[in-house]
């Protein structure tokens, strides 16, 4: 039985914004995701309360979705806080095959649920 599913892979990378940064954001800097990891290629650092506002929508990025819906458009994320101009844009990447066996130890349920 095939146990493969897709993700993308994922930049964010701040950008600027109309207004000035406030808090220790700085332009251009990125982290990536790949599958389940968040790789920090410059090993720098990022804020954790713009991390806290971006991780409930990095999953939902990675999956396929269909072109009407907003998560298939909307790539800029403002910062969590209403003073700071600096965005998070999340662009996709790449694709990254993952077997369900090897991600988890739930059986695959074979039987369509309604």
């Amino acid at each position: 039985m095939d146990d493969t599913f897709e993700l993308y892979d994922l930049k964010v990378e701040t950008i600027a914004g109309d207004r000035p940064f406030v808090c220790s954001h700085k332009e251009g800097e990125s982290f990536l995701v790949q599958g389940e990891n968040l790789v920090f290629p410059d090993s720098g650092s990022f804020s954790m309360y713009a991390l806290s506002a971006l991780l409930p929508l990095l999953p939902a990025k990675q999956r396929v979705s269909d072109t009407n819906d907003w998560m298939y458009t909307d790539s800029e994320i403002a910062c969590p806080d209403p003073n700071c101009g600096a965005r998070f844009r999340i662009t996709r990447t790449g694709k990254r095959v993952f077997r369900h066996s090897e991600v988890t130890l739930v059986p695959l349920n074979t039987e369509e649920e309604e």
